[in-house]
């Protein structure tokens, strides 16, 4: 299967390449900041209006129910009609939708504007992994997504750090017109990059029917174990995005700015995983095909042994140093897993098929991680509640080895289409 970039390398030079790939890279990030913003503002939310512990993981969750809903129709969109203007708009979106939580006045305010905030955020992911897919060689696929996956915990630490500083320095309603308005920018420059013609769905000389275009998605082994893995490894870091800085409030006694320092760092840290996981899936990938979904396999059972002995064995500074490994460990499956989304379905599905992975992970993944955690707490304390997660990690390893079974014999299944640029 051809790529963009090699079946018209000299019509398309690398700096093209190089500039989507940055302005999505920003987007993703900025995407991530102001989903996990409000992580940072749960003291003051709770002082504020006396909410629940679970209603906090709920603002979590709103953003996450929304994508669920959305993400399916308008991955469709994507595919068949514009990755570039789909993703804009969306950006757009989610960006006047964040500056609006300032605004607002209650807890139903703020979980209907987080909930907007979802919608908009909806078919970036499989948009832009699109995008990368159709720019890059299969060969350095794992790789980019990986470097683009690094945004996630870079923007998700900017957003904790960022919010308790600005919610104990001016307000914690400020954190939102605060992060809001870059994205907006980025957002509009987005606009004006150069997309790729959209691929017809045709196998085989035959244009695809429904059953053809579902069988994509049910007929793959490899691809539905592959979505389950990433759904239970999802449970854990959003669970971990969410309850981290609380945690170190109330087991440490740390104020939120420090808190969120504290959780930042360990999300900062991850920035180191995802693209290291896509570097050595990809070498390791030149020996064993089917390495896009060992390497997640592994790096999910060392995720699951460490979150144990984090919540489980230790405290204090040792805890920390454990949590920080943890950190790059958690996101070692995201760029080899994500891969397999696009490895194994028609090229002019791919935006669908990461909807589609998306849909499970928001519905087994992170939908439920916060609020589960969260009335775990409300019930046991948090510091046991966190001592659930390694089951989770060790589950999403165990799925994503049955999956390396059957990825071989799925790639075959896939047609070669070539993929050009616009």
């Amino acid at each position: 299967m051809k790529s963009a970039l090699e079946s018209r390398e000299s019509a398309t030079p690398g700096s093209s390449a190089r500039f989507v790939f940055i302005l999505l890279f920003l987007l993703y990030m900025f995407d991530y900041i102001d989903r996990m913003v409000i992580v940072s503002l749960f003291p003051y939310i709770k002082q504020d209006w006396g909410v629940s512990d679970t209603q906090l993981g709920l603002l979590v969750s709103a953003v996450y129910w929304s994508i669920l809903i959305f993400t399916l129709p308008v991955s469709i969109l994507i595919d068949r009609w514009s990755r570039k203007n789909c993703i804009g708009l969306m950006a757009v979106v989610w960006s006047l939708a964040t500056l609006s939580c300032a605004f607002t006045r209650s807890f139903g305010q703020l979980f209907t504007t987080r909930a907007v905030i979802g919608a908009g955020e909806a078919g970036y992911a499989p948009g832009g992994a699109a995008m990368i897919s159709a720019y890059y060689p299969e060969d350095k696929r794992a790789r980019m997504i990986g470097i683009w996956n690094a945004s996630i915990p870079l923007g998700s630490a900017i957003g904790i750090a960022l919010g308790g500083f600005i919610a104990q320095h001016f307000g914690w309603k400020y954190a939102f017109g605060v992060v809001a308005l870059p994205g907006l920018i980025i957002a509009l420059l987005f606009l004006r990059v150069r997309d790729y013609k959209t691929v017809s769905l045709v196998r085989k000389d035959r244009k695809m029917n429904f059953r053809d275009v579902v069988g994509e998605f049910t007929n793959k082994p490899s691809l539905i174990l592959n979505n389950l893995g990433m759904a239970s490894c999802v449970f854990v870091t959003t669970s971990l995005l969410t309850w981290l800085p609380t945690y170190f409030h109330r087991v440490d006694g740390l104020d939120m700015t420090k808190s969120g320092l504290k959780g930042s760092a360990v999300m900062l840290l991850a920035i180191i995983g995802a693209p290291l996981g896509g570097y050595l899936t990809d070498r390791w990938y030149r020996n064993r095909k089917n390495a896009r979904l060992l390497f997640p396999a592994v790096s999910s059972l060392v995720t699951g042994v460490l979150l144990f002995v984090v919540f489980a064995l230790l405290r204090g500074v040792p805890q920390y140093v454990v949590l920080l490994l943890t950190g790059v460990a958690a996101t070692g499956f995201v760029s080899a897993a994500v891969a397999v989304t696009q490895d194994v379905v028609h090229p002019g599905l791919r935006a669908v098929s990461l909807s589609v992975n998306i849909i499970i992970q928001h519905i087994l993944g992170s939908s439920v991680g916060p609020p589960v955690i969260g009335a775990l707490s409300d019930r046991f304390g948090l510091e046991t509640a966190m001592v659930f997660l390694p089951g989770f990690a060790v589950l999403a390893s165990l799925l994503f080895f049955a999956g390396a079974r059957f990825y071989v014999g799925d790639v075959r299944k896939v047609d070669s289409v070539q993929v050009q640029l616009a």
